[in-house]
């Protein structure tokens, strides 16, 4: 089926029925008034999105579309039918533009997506609506009103979360067809895609993303070289672009690093907003020599604008691996991949001071009779000046004397050997058991004693 992403239509509504002007005249019923009914609205223009289509072609073979006029009104009160609404089906990413003024009437980018572009003119009322007491028999009626007219020009814009960029013959195709189960035409000659191609490509834990692959791009395409830019609006709603690099491409001039610049150039003069998708950069063909040889400068040139290169063998599915995990990355909501410490440049180290303190060193704080170190402001250790140093330096200075509190004053003045009296109700119970009669110190003891000293009933039972 041939690819068709941009047609112009005309579509008009349909007009609305006009009202009837009639009277009742039956037997027996002397002037029985208006009896005009109303016409029937006029069918709108109604676009859908459907997932079972994938083209515009049907729109470029018939580019005239109209809705139906509703029907006009009838005697006896009867008010004409109204015409049904006419539905027109596109693909999901449809764009609905007025032709004359460029305004954007819709954008179907969900599947069942439903836009009126074409509203249907209003029936005309019959003649029994404009009866009154002092007009009892109105010999008019009202004219429906007609349906909208629109040319328009519908626009496809591919709906997929990866897009694919690169010259041609960079291997977009072949990489397509290895991730996912698309089947586009590859073949050994450039512009061998002439239209987008889809892919769904399964990821880990049952998530997956579609892949587009769009014709490839060369130098001065927004003039009009090539196939010129008019696939980019496949990739206008991509979250993640891919520049595919041919490292093994022939020609003169043809470098990774130039084939990359000329895409960025024709990015940003077809779209600003396109430019600045999180992009990715893929090197293709690692597994052929020359390729290898042209890798390390790539990378390294790559290197100091802080973006990592992703080598990759779309034929062998070499790299794979790393360069959909980035991707998932970033349709997950992470940030781009950047360079790892050990592929950046290093930086020089800073200088360090002639001494350390010991708390950067890790070593214990000194004790009393340790000469203890003293930090300076610039953060250097500095040695504390003791009364035998040489050259005559003060000694250090005494260290506050400091008073005893009240309970060490009372334990200087209570003679040896008697022990501090305990606090609280457990010290006064210990202090009545040490004031027992002599008579009762070698008395067996019978029973627990009470709280007064002696034993208890159970005791002396």
């Amino acid at each position: 089926m041939k690819f068709v992403d941009q047609v112009s239509i005309e579509v008009k509504a349909g007009d609305g029925g006009n009202g009837a002007v009639a009277f009742r005249r039956e037997k027996f019923i002397d002037r029985g008034g208006p009896s005009g009914g109303d016409g029937g609205n006029g069918g709108s223009v109604i676009f859908e999105a459907d997932t079972g289509l994938t083209t515009l072609l049907d729109y470029r073979y018939q580019p005239h579309h109209r809705a139906k006029n509703g029907q006009h009104g009838m005697g006896s009160d009867c008010n004409g039918a109204a015409a049904e609404d006419l539905v027109l089906r596109v693909p999901v990413g449809t764009l609905v533009r007025d032709q004359d003024t460029g305004e954007l009437l819709a954008d179907l980018a969900e599947p069942g997506a439903r836009a009126v572009v074409a509203r249907g003119g209003r029936g005309g009322l019959g003649n029994m609506n404009f009866a009154t007491s002092t007009r009892q028999t109105p010999r008019f009626a009202q004219d429906g009103k007609p349906g909208e007219e629109r040319r328009l020009v519908l626009e496809l814009k591919l709906l997929a979360d990866v897009g694919l960029l690169g010259f041609p013959n960079a291997g977009k195709s072949t990489l397509i067809s290895r991730v996912s189960r698309a089947r586009p035409k590859v073949a050994d000659y450039p512009f061998t895609t002439l239209v987008p191609n889809l892919g769904v490509v399964p990821y880990k834990d049952g998530m997956s993303f579609v892949m587009a692959d769009i014709p490839g791009i060369i130098e001065g395409a927004a003039e009009g070289a090539g196939l010129g830019h008019q696939f980019l609006r496949h990739v206008e709603r991509c979250r993640v672009l891919i520049h595919l690099v041919d490292l093994s491409a022939p020609g003169e001039g043809r470098t990774p690093l130039h084939d990359l610049d000329v895409l960025d150039r024709e990015l940003e003069r077809y779209s600003p907003e396109l430019a600045k998708k999180p992009q990715l950069v893929a090197a293709n063909k690692i597994d052929l020599p020359e390729a290898r040889a042209r890798l390390a400068p790539f990378q390294a040139a790559m290197a100091e604008r802080g973006v990592p290169v992703f080598p990759i063998s779309a034929a062998t599915g070499e790299g794979l691996g790393p360069l959909l995990d980035a991707v998932a990355q970033v349709l997950s909501g992470g940030a781009l991949p950047t360079l790892g410490r050990a592929e950046r440049p290093r930086r020089r180290p800073r200088a360090s001071g002639p001494v350390e303190s010991a708390r950067h060193r890790g070593l214990a704080s000194p004790g009393r009779g340790q000469a203890e170190t003293a930090t300076s402001r610039r953060g250097a250790a500095v040695p504390a000046r003791s009364g035998n140093a040489p050259g005559g330096r003060a000694a250090p200075k005494k260290a506050p004397e400091v008073r005893p509190s009240g309970s060490a004053r009372k334990a200087k003045t209570r003679p040896a050997g008697e022990k501090a009296p305990e606090r609280g109700r457990a010290g006064a119970v210990s202090r009545k058991r040490t004031q027992a009669s002599p008579s009762s110190e070698g008395a067996p003891r019978k029973g627990p004693p009470t709280s007064r000293g002696r034993p208890s009933r159970r005791a002396r039972r």
